[in-house]
């Protein structure tokens, strides 16, 4: 649940905050972080370095205590966590019974503001060009997206980048504990509506209630639990959305979504998210040295995935790796939302054959020709050197680069064939598991049909019983 929200007023904030005050207004500072002993410090770049402020146990308490008069919430060794919020920052504090003797508090800051710019990503290496120019059109052609990632690579920073692209006239809504989307300031003009998630309103309540105020888009600001199961609901009614997790690969998405729903239902948990959760993106960040040997964080999109639910087979098409893009074929349920959005697909993706026009078929026709016609000289260039008894680079004959080709030419055939025999197995499984459930059901009807006709058979004896012995109720006969 969220935490209670205080408000401090401009003129008092410098007080509140006595030696923090210079962080809390640096902007670039991102969390404040107490050990008990020392201030450290992260930056919006990831960096951490330790603060020069040596806070007092006095004004440590002082802090504390203000922090919960503000709320009206105990803090001692029997309520040892304090949370509080502001419009911008988030306050934990824990007491000392539970933390080795020393009081230590959190302050996360949360501006209405998005740091991250077009330019500055590709300067930085956050993402290529192509890269943003992709994940734009996927938002512009309305596809759901997770935004996914170990704590503290900047998930939501990312999704509040290319939530900025969401035309003004499509409603929004968003679902957090702790405002961080903060979608209204960052994007004055557009419709949107902020739930708050409280002890009156829980996140399922909270998607529940978004679905009947006519929402283009539901933001939930993580899937953490059981909630995921109504958000998957709500995305197959029709309404987009975005989200964050946690996870270490896009590929890990689906049974990350089927373990936060619980144990019910796992495949249609499963074969819901790859029907309904369109594009997976992946930030990481790393350390990197320069020349003068200082070491900085680097956070940047590793991966991009697309999900796709084919007929009765579940697929994941890989878009970038690595954080470099990759040719892909565009699934044909994606492109068509590309098409009924009347955004133009991004040119990077290798589109089907389906997909292209008359033109583009004549023109790849033409390049395949070319290509065959290239090949067929090289095969015909190396059986003259194979006759002519001529040795190739790395002292290795024709004859014998013409068998290695082969031999990874056929492992690279039963690799294929190996992944069409998972995709079988697969398909029978989801088949035998569903052959299980009607056989269950059908199990239980029958049981329950038994369990009628003897009661009826039992009610009719006692009936007939009660005829002979010449026994009426209250002048009535009691057929039931």
């Amino acid at each position: 649940m969220g935490q209670e929200n205080i408000r401090i007023r401009p003129e008092e904030s410098e007080d509140y905050f006595g030696p923090l005050y210079p962080y809390i207004m640096d902007r670039d500072i991102t969390d404040i972080d107490f050990n008990g002993r020392e201030i450290w410090l992260t930056n919006c770049k990831n960096e951490r370095t330790m603060g020069d402020v040596n806070l007092t146990s006095e004004f440590v308490d002082q802090f504390t205590k203000r922090i919960s008069n503000a709320v009206s919430k105990p803090f001692h060794k029997m309520a040892p966590v304090l949370e509080a919020e502001t419009d911008t920052l988030r306050i934990t504090i824990v007491h000392e019974s539970v933390c080795q003797g020393v009081r230590a508090f959190c302050i996360r800051k949360s501006l209405p503001t998005i740091r991250l710019t077009e330019e500055s990503a590709i300067d930085t290496g956050y993402a290529s060009r192509e890269m943003i120019d992709f994940l734009k059109s996927c938002v512009r052609a309305r596809l759901n997206m997770v935004f996914a990632g170990n704590p503290g690579v900047g998930k939501t920073e990312c999704a509040k980048f290319f939530s900025q692209y969401i035309p003004a006239k499509d409603r929004v809504i968003t679902i957090e504990d702790t405002p961080e989307w903060h979608y209204s300031s960052v994007n004055p003009g557009k419709d949107c509506i902020e739930f708050k998630i409280s002890p009156s309103m829980d996140y399922t309540q909270a998607i529940k209630t978004s679905l009947r105020l006519n929402p283009t888009w539901m933001f939930l600001s993580e899937a953490r639990s059981t909630e995921v199961r109504y958000l998957l609901e709500g995305f197959s009614t029709g309404v987009r959305g975005m989200t964050t997790l946690h996870t270490d690969d896009v590929r890990k998405v689906p049974d990350r979504i089927v373990n936060m729903a619980g144990q019910e239902q796992t495949n249609r948990i499963l074969n819901d998210t790859y029907a309904f959760v369109d594009v997976a993106v992946l930030l990481k960040r790393k350390e990197v040295k320069d020349a003068t040997g200082f070491i900085s964080v680097k956070r940047y999109i590793d991966q991009i995935c697309f999900f796709d639910r084919d007929g009765n087979v579940n697929r994941i098409h890989m878009v970038a790796e690595n954080g470099q893009m990759l040719p892909s074929e565009i699934p044909e349920g994606i492109l068509r939302k590309f098409q009924d959005a009347g955004v133009e697909v991004p040119k990077l993706i290798h589109r089907t054959e389906a997909a292209l026009s008359p033109e583009e078929r004549e023109v790849r026709q033409v390049v395949e020709e070319m290509r065959m016609e290239k090949e067929s000289q090289r095969i015909l260039a190396r059986s003259v050197s194979a006759l002519q008894g001529v040795e190739t680079r790395d002292g290795i004959s024709v004859e014998e680069q013409i068998e290695l080709q082969k031999q990874e030419t056929a492992e690279r055939e039963e690799a294929g064939w190996k992944d069409l025999q998972k995709q079988e197995e697969s398909r029978r499984e989801e088949i035998r598991l569903e052959e299980l459930q009607k056989e269950e059901e059908r199990r239980a009807m029958e049981e329950r049909q038994r369990e009628i006709q003897e009661y009826l058979i039992s009610v009719s004896q006692d009936l007939s019983r009660q005829i002979q012995e010449g026994a009426t109720y209250g002048g009535q006969k009691n057929y039931l």
